[in-house]
């Protein structure tokens, strides 16, 4: 019943995410489609409306077009997409558009992420709860009359292969040496975007040879979750990578907005030491073509080697917080070429500012195939210090947490700042920790970084105990 769904448990600081039918339902979603026209004002102009493999996005992508066209907005159905193919097809139409995912999350969710035109970010800085409470007023109240305005129509659009051709065209492959690699698509969106752009399904083939892992597009995640951020989901990957002998292994998200790498030894490369690899070409690239000091922007989490080897190449680092709206508006207001994030996800400025995981690995092959070492010696030099990886702690009491964290390190030579939860920093430049209360999921998340195993892990191990209030162990 549309009365048991209260907006409030599924509108997130940048995207929607919840529980099909305790927090997200079709009847929701269809008040969502019209409070999203009506407060981005798109009457009369087109929205792209698509989805990925989850069981409920092709009903909730119908149900969202339904209340979009009530409302005036001429709908495209995309039909199948991952989030990135949505962002291209915004920023190539300049049309607002959504994408229903719920990206990493388990097979019961769903959600919606949302794109101005141009794909420009709708957060809870630039419209999103306002369409939240529009949406539940709808929802309560029923849809208003349309009065004079006509009602839109439904055409659909499939961009896959203009998607293909233009992430072909930023990075050329063809030239590479010949590599074998191992993509495990957690039977997520990266089971089609894959072949169509880095195989021959749509574009001739490129001198790689991909073996596939749970390609099978499959909402309910028979294999493991779709979140290869946890070390878990990539021990198939791993293995396979060791197994055929493979040079790289990349491992998709759900929504396929996310890539990780892991070497020839099947081992991960960190997403900061992808993030320093992909700055440094694109700063050659730029300042060949005349960009004396190109920007790069990275969140506070990301290694402090990612500004090291941005300033070292030329060019600007920019700190952020964390979180692809905030990002890209930063992206945006710094003219930035390139950003990254600790979690993996990749901003280009030629990708009109959106992230995309498959570029960033389009990159990482164009680096490793351009030259004879293997990426475990390629990637060595980006990651000079020693990470925690981020790990989550279930705690009722967040603020608490972290005020016994902070009374911890009260008197010593450590500075604290709070421009994104709480980041601790020795004042030796040695180590620094982080505490981030979690905007979609009930978590606060604890990463950190030092010179040496031997400095950070006693740090960690410490913090954490104080986190959960019991003695930690390894």
């Amino acid at each position: 019943m549309s009365e048991e769904i209260d907006l409030n448990q599924s509108f997130k600081a940048y995207d929607v995410r919840g529980v099909v039918g305790e927090s997200i339902n079709a009847e929701a979603v269809e008040a969502i489609g019209a409070a999203f026209v009506d407060v981005l004002s798109l009457a009369g102009k087109d929205v792209l409306v698509g989805g990925d493999m989850r069981p409920t996005s092709t009903t909730f992508a119908q149900a969202f077009a339904r209340g979009a066209t009530y409302r005036g907005a001429n709908v495209v159905m995309l039909g199948l997409i991952s989030t990135d193919e949505l962002y291209f097809a915004s920023g190539k139409h300049n049309a607002a558009g959504v994408v229903f995912t719920a990206s990493h999350n388990p097979a019961q969710y769903n959600g919606i992420k949302m794109s101005k035109a141009g794909a420009r970010p709708v957060s809870s800085d630039t419209g999103l709860f306002d369409i939240r409470d529009l949406a539940q007023q709808y929802l309560d109240e029923g849809l208003p009359v349309s009065g004079d305005g006509e009602q839109g129509r439904i055409s659909e659009r499939d961009v896959l292969a203009d998607y293909a051709a233009y992430l072909r065209e930023l990075v050329d492959l063809s030239t590479i040496r010949p590599l074998k690699l191992v993509v495990d698509a957690g039977n997520g969106m990266g089971g089609l975007t894959t072949p169509a752009v880095l195989g021959d399904t749509v574009l001739p083939g490129l001198p790689l040879d991909i073996v596939p892992l749970y390609f099978e597009l499959d909402g309910t995640f028979p294999n493991h979750p779709a979140n290869p951020l946890e070390p878990e989901n990539l021990k198939d990957l791993q293995a396979a990578v060791l197994a055929h002998g493979a040079d790289l292994g990349l491992a998709f998200d759900g929504d396929a907005d996310r890539c990780f790498v892991i070497d020839e030894r099947g081992l991960p490369l960190s997403p900061s030491a992808i993030t320093a690899l992909v700055a440094v070409r694109e700063i050659a690239r730029v300042q060949a073509e005349g960009e004396e000091h190109p920007v790069i922007i990275h969140n506070l989490i990301t290694s402090k080697a990612v500004p090291e080897f941005v300033e070292k190449s030329g060019g600007v680092a920019v700190m952020t917080r964390v979180g692809h709206s905030f990002i890209k508006a930063e992206m945006a207001a710094q003219g930035a070429v390139f950003g990254g994030e600790h979690s993996a996800h990749y901003y280009f400025r030629d990708f009109y500012n959106a992230d995309t995981g498959i570029l960033a690995a389009m990159h990482v092959l164009a680096a490793l195939g351009g030259q004879d070492l293997p990426l475990s010696e390629l990637g060595r030099e980006f990651e000079p210090y020693v990470a925690t990886g981020e790990i989550n702690s279930e705690v009722e009491d967040k603020a608490g947490a972290v005020a016994r964290v902070v009374e911890h390190f009260a008197g010593q030579p450590v500075d604290v700042t709070t421009l994104d939860g709480t980041t601790f920093t020795a004042k030796d430049g040695s180590w620094w920790i982080n505490l981030r209360p979690s905007n979609t999921e009930p978590f606060l998340r604890f990463n950190g970084e030092g010179a040496t195993a031997q400095i950070i892990e006693p740090i960690r191990d410490t913090v954490l105990a104080i986190v959960r209030e019991a003695h930690i162990t390894n």
